[in-house]
C-alpha cells in the first residue's frame, strides 16, 4: 500500500495536523497527516502503515508534496488520546552518517563498513531519532557502530537519495568527520566488516554512483581541512 494514491473521507480533526476518516469506498479506517488545512474529502498518498494499541492497523495518508519521516509521525501521533502508536512502516526514511577520515601514516584513510544485511561497502550511518539534529544522529551512529569519537568538519553536507526496497524512498545525509584513532570496535549486531582504505581504494570498493560522488567531494574537503 505504501506510495499508493487513495482518497479519504474525513469525519474528524483529532489534533492540529491529524485527521481521522475512512478510505473512500470502504469501511477501512485511515488517518490523514497534513500541515495544510484538510477538507471533508482528501486525496493523497499512503506514507505509512501503522499499528496502534490493541493491534489496530491503519494507513496514514499525506499530501503528495509533504514528506514526513518516522520521528515526525511519532511526534504527531503522540498527541492522540486513548491510543498510542506501537509500530510503523514508513514510505520516507531518513538516515545520517559520515565519511570518517584518519590522518595516519603514510596517508589519509577513510573508513568503510559493510552491514550484516548488505553486500556492499559504504559509510557508517543510521536512522534519525526523535529530538536529534542531523549531526547528532551521525555522531551517535558512528559511536554505536564503530566506537569512534569523531569531530564533524564544518561546511560539508552531502545528500544521497534512492529507493533501496522498491517503493521506500530513502534520504541519507552525510557529513565529513575526523577520527583521532583508527582503533575500531564494530557493533556486531549491525556491522559485519570494516576496513580503512585510502581514497583510491575506496573508489574501487564502492560501487554506487552516489557513494563515488560523495568520496570525490570528501577528497576535496579533506585536502582543504589538512
Amino acid at each position: 500500500m505504501l506510495s499508493n494514491r487513495i482518497s479519504v473521507n474525513i469525519f474528524g480533526k483529532l489534533t492540529k495536523n491529524v485527521y481521522s476518516g475512512y478510505v473512500a469506498g470502504s469501511n477501512k479506517k485511515a488517518y490523514v497527516l497534513s500541515e495544510n488545512p484538510v477538507n471533508e474529502y482528501f486525496r493523497g498518498i499512503v506514507i505509512a502503515q501503522a499499528v496502534f494499541d490493541g493491534g489496530e492497523e491503519r494507513l496514514i495518508v499525506s499530501g503528495e508534496k509533504e514528506v514526513f519521516y518516522e520521528p515526525d509521525i511519532r511526534i504527531a501521533f503522540s498527541y492522540l488520546r486513548n491510543t498510542s502508536l506501537t509500530s510503523v512502516t514508513c514510505l520516507y526514511e531518513k538516515s545520517c552518517g559520515a565519511i570518517i577520515f584518519y590522518n595516519g601514516k603514510p596517508n589519509t584513510r577513510i573508513l568503510l563498513v559493510k552491514n550484516n544485511n548488505g553486500r556492499y561497502w559504504s559509510f557508517p550511518k543510521g536512522h534519525i531519532e526523535i529530538g536529534e539534529t542531523e549531526e547528532q544522529t551521525a555522531v551517535r551512529e558512528i559511536k554505536e557502530e564503530t566506537s569512534l569519537d569523531v569531530e564533524i568538519v564544518d561546511g560539508f553536507r552531502e545528500v544521497s537519495e534512492y529507493c533501496p526496497f522498491g517503493k521506500i524512498r530513502k534520504k541519507v545525509v552525510f557529513f565529513l568527520a575526523q577520527a583521532f584513532t583508527d582503533n575500531v570496535e564494530i557493533q556486531q549486531e549491525e556491522i559485519a566488516e570494516y576496513i580503512w582504505v585510502d581514497l583510491q581504494q575506496a573508489r574501487k570498493l564502492c560501487t554506487y554512483d552516489n557513494d563515488l560522488r560523495i568520496i570525490s567531494k570528501a577528497e576535496t574537503a579533506i585536502k582543504m581541512n589538512n
